[in-house]
């Protein structure tokens, strides 16, 4: 005997509801919450700016140079932060 299921059924259901659920959340933090989301650390930021440095430069005096303007850029920021 050959027996059709139709329609989703309690298992399918309940995959659905989960699926929703976690949708409903990442649209939530994303949309409702985004002000909670905290500027990068000055550290954060210089490190970012030295890696830029190291893959874009090759020249010593580009490189000093690149560095350089990571180093004020970081100084000022905690310069903004007291």
């Amino acid at each position: 005997m050959k027996c059709l299921q139709r329609g989703l059924g309690a298992f399918g259901t309940l995959v659905i509801l989960v699926m929703a659920g976690v949708a409903g959340y990442y649209i939530y933090k994303s949309a409702i919450e985004p002000e909670t989301v905290s500027a990068p650390s000055c550290k954060s930021q210089f490190n970012s700016c030295m890696a830029t440095c190291r893959k874009t430069t090759t020249e010593a005096p580009q490189a000093q140079a690149c560095q350089e303007s990571c180093q004020r850029d970081a100084a000022a920021c905690e310069a903004r932060k007291r």
